[in-house]
C-alpha cells in the first residue's frame, strides 16, 4: 500500500464520519471542520493501531534516534547531554506504549469532539514535535558521513545513504515512508492542528461530556491492553515484517540477491572539488569523456538502476558461527525441522545473569528444546555479536549443550519481537514463532505443526 491509497480511505472513513455526524446526529457547527477532524482523527486512529500492533518496533526504532541524538550532542560539542540519551533509550518501550496509547487516544478525542481545547494544544504539541523529527532525520541526507548535523557549512548533496535513521515509523512496519515523505506529511498536518488550536470553539461534539469522557478513557484502557499484549506475554498477532510465519526465507533470499545482480550502472554524478558544479551523464557518454574529469578535481558518484525486487531484511540474514562462518546457507538448506532461540541480547553479565531472564529460558524454553533434541530435531540459538567466554558462560549456566551462533542484533530484533524467542524453520520457511511465555509443550509443537505438516 502506498501513502496516497491510504489517505485516500482514510478520507472516505472521514467523509463518511462527517456524513454521520452532519445527517444523522445533527451535531457540526462547521461542515468544514468537521471534515478536517474526522480526517485528522481518523489518520491518528489508524496511525496508532498499526504501531500498536506491534511496539517494540516502535521502542527500537526510539533507541535509534537516540543514538543519533547522542552522536549529534557529542559532535557538536555538547558533551553534557550525551549521557542523558542512553538513560533516555532505557525507557523506549515504556515512550513507545505511552506515545501509541495518547495517538489512539486523541483520534478518538477529535472525532467525538472530546475537550476541545485540550485535544487541540495536544494534537498541536504533538505534531509540532514529529514535524521537528522527521525534519531532522530528513535533512541528515544532506550531512555527510563524518560531519555534525550542526556544521551546516559541511553539507553536501542529498543522499538516503547519509541518514542514521531512513524510516520516521510513523505507520510502523505496515507502510515505510522515506524521511521526506515523512517531514512533508507533517508539515501538511500541521494546518489542521494550527486551525484547531485557532478555533477549538467550531469543532463539533458528539453525546454528552460524561460518555466522551468514559469513551475516550475506554479506548485508552482498551489500547494499553492491546499494546502490552503484543509483546509481555505474546507476540503481535499481524506481523508485517519479512520474517512472518509461512515465509520461505531461503527463496526470498535467493530472489532478492538475483534482483541485486541484475542492478547495472547507468551513469555517473560528477561533482566539481572547486567550484561545487554539478554534471550527470550517462555510462556511455563518460566513457568517451571520462579523461577530461580527472580525480584530482571530480569526485565519482555513480547511479544504477532499481532492482526488480526490493531488499528487505532477509537478504541481510547471516548468522555466524565463533569462527566467522555463515551458516545460514546450510541452515536454510537442512530437510529437518529446526528449533532456534532468536536472543538479540542475553541479560546481564557473566556471574550476575538477570535472574528473570534465567528463567525464562530454564522453565519455558530447555524443557522443550530437550525434547526436541530426544526426538531428532535440530537446535540452535542465536545472539548479538559477544565474545566466547560470555556466550560459553551463560550456555553453561542454563545448561545448553546446542550452538550459539552471532548476528546482528537489529536482525534478530526483526525476526521475533521476543527476547528470547522460539522460531521453528523447515528446509527455509518458518513453520512458527512463539513468544517464550506461549511456548507450548513439545508434545503440542509435535501435533500442531510437525505431525500436521507430515500428513500434508
Amino acid at each position: 500500500m502506498t501513502l496516497t491509497t491510504l489517505l485516500l480511505y482514510i478520507g472516505i472513513a472521514a467523509l463518511s464520519l462527517t456524513a454521520l455526524t452532519h445527517v444523522f446526529l445533527k451535531a457540526t457547527r462547521n461542515l468544514g471542520m468537521s471534515v478536517l477532524q474526522n480526517f485528522t482523527g481518523a489518520l491518528f486512529v489508524f496511525s496508532g493501531y498499526v504501531k500498536a500492533i506491534d511496539p517494540l518496533g516502535t521502542a527500537y526504532k526510539m533507541e535509534q534516534y537516540f543514538a543519533e541524538f547522542a552522536s549529534t550532542a557529542q559532535g557538536a560539542g555538547a558533551d553534557f547531554l550525551v549521557p542523558l540519551f542512553p538513560w533516555l533509550s532505557s525507557f523506549s518501550v515504556g515512550f513507545s506504549v505511552f506515545m501509541i496509547v495518547l495517538e489512539i487516544m486523541l483520534g478518538v478525542m477529535l472525532i467525538i469532539g472530546a475537550r476541545p481545547k485540550l485535544t487541540a494544544g495536544l494534537l498541536f504539541v504533538i505534531v509540532a514535535f514529529f514535524t521537528a523529527l522527521t525534519g531532522f532525520t530528513y535533512l541528515t541526507g544532506y550531512v555527510p558521513s563524518g560531519s555534525n548535523f550542526f556544521a551546516f557549512g559541511e553539507w553536501g548533496e542529498y543522499a538516503e545513504t547519509n541518514m542514521k535513521v531512513t524510516d520516521c515509523g510513523c505507520f510502523g512496519d505496515f507502510l515505510k515512508l522515506e524521511p521526506r515523505v515523512s517531514f512533508l506529511k507533517d508539515v501538511a498536518l500541521l494546518i489542521p492542528a494550527l486551525i484547531f488550536l485557532l478555533a477549538p470553539s467550531r469543532m463539533h461534539q458528539l453525546f454528552s461530556p460524561g460518555v466522551r469522557g468514559i469513551t475516550v478513557a475506554a479506548v485508552g484502557a482498551v489500547a494499553l491492553y492491546f499494546c502490552l499484549s503484543n509483546f509481555v506475554w505474546d507476540l503481535p498477532g499481524q506481523d508485517f515484517r519479512p520474517f512472518r510465519i509461512g515465509t520461505d526465507v531461503a527463496a526470498v533470499k535467493q530472489a532478492e540477491a538475483e534482483a541485486a545482480a541484475g542492478v547495472s550502472v547507468l551513469g555517473y554524478t560528477l561533482t566539481n572539488k572547486a567550484d561545487g558544479r554539478v554534471v550527470e551523464m550517462s555510462t556511455d557518454e563518460f566513457l568517451k569523456v571520462y579523461q577530461d574529469y580527472p580525480e584530482s578535481d571530480w569526485e565519482y558518484e555513480t547511479f544504477s538502476s532499481e532492482p526488480a525486487i526490493e531488499a528487505t531484511k532477509i537478504s541481510d540474514f547471516e548468522v555466524s558461527d565463533a569462527d566467522g562462518n555463515d551458516i545460514v546457507p546450510e541452515l536454510l538448506a537442512d530437510p529437518g525441522y529446526t528449533f532456534i532461540i532468536v536472543a538479540y541480547t542475553l541479560k546481564g553479565e557473566p556471574g550476575n545473569w538477570d535472574a528473570d531472564y534465567l528463567e525464562h529460558w530454564r522453565e519455558e524454553i530447555q524443557p522443550v528444546v530437550q525434547q526436541a533434541q530426544a526426538a531428532g530435531h535440530s537446535v540452535m540459538a542465536m545472539t548479538k555479536f559477544a565474545d566466547d567466554a560470555y556466550i560459553d558462560d551463560f550456555r553453561s549456566t542454563i545448561g545448553a549443550d546446542y550452538p550459539f551462533y552471532r548476528g546482528d542484533d537489529i536482525l534478530l530484533k526483526t525476526i521475533i519481537r521476543s527476547n528470547p524467542g522460539v522460531v521453528l524453520m523447515k528446509k527455509g520457511v518458518i513453520v512458527n514463532k512463539w513468544h517464550h511465555k506461549k511456548l507450548p509443550a513439545f508434545d503440542r509443537i509435535a501435533e500442531r505443526d510437525i505431525l500436521a505438516a507430515s500428513r500434508q
